[in-house]
This record gives structure tokens, sequence and C-alpha cells, in this order.
């Protein structure tokens, strides 16, 4: 969303090794889901004539409201917030 397909996420996936021990580290981000906060969309700086925005910008409680009523399908929850 942020940097408008620049930088494409991937599928998560683990390779265990057999040797040794595994370890996972977690990382949580908070952001504030009271209404009128700020809205998330593509860096102003990475937009031009020849590369517009593809992503709508979306308030942090909106994504979160869109993303549970979507659920888990295997499809990217930012589909939906795709400029046509």
């Amino acid at each position: 969303l942020v940097s408008n397909d620049k930088f494409l996420s991937v599928e998560h996936r683990v390779l265990a090794s057999r040797m040794g021990p595994r370890v996972s580290v977690a990382c949580f981000l908070k952001a504030a889901l009271e209404p009128g906060t700020n809205k998330f969309g593509p860096i102003k700086d990475l937009l031009s004539d020849d590369n517009p925005a593809k992503y709508m910008e979306v308030s942090m409680i909106d994504y979160t409201s869109q993303y549970n009523t979507k659920g888990l399908d295997g499809v990217s929850a930012l589909n939906r917030l795709k400029l046509r």
C-alpha cells in the first residue's frame, strides 16, 4: 500500500532445518483505531504523472473492519483498496 507496489510482499512460509532449534520472532504494530485518525496510502514522494496512486487512502479502523469482514481466503486484503 505505502510503496504503491514498488515493493511487493511474499507469501509467508517456513523452511525449517532439522539441525538446531527453530527460532520465531514476533513483531507487533499497534495503530490507533479511533475514528478520525490518520489515513494510510501511497507515499506521496513515490507518486508522479508516470506513476499515479494504485491504492486509495484508508484509515486503520476502516482497513481493520474490511480485513475482518473479508476473512482469510488466500486473497490479499489490499485488492479491495486498489484504484481501478
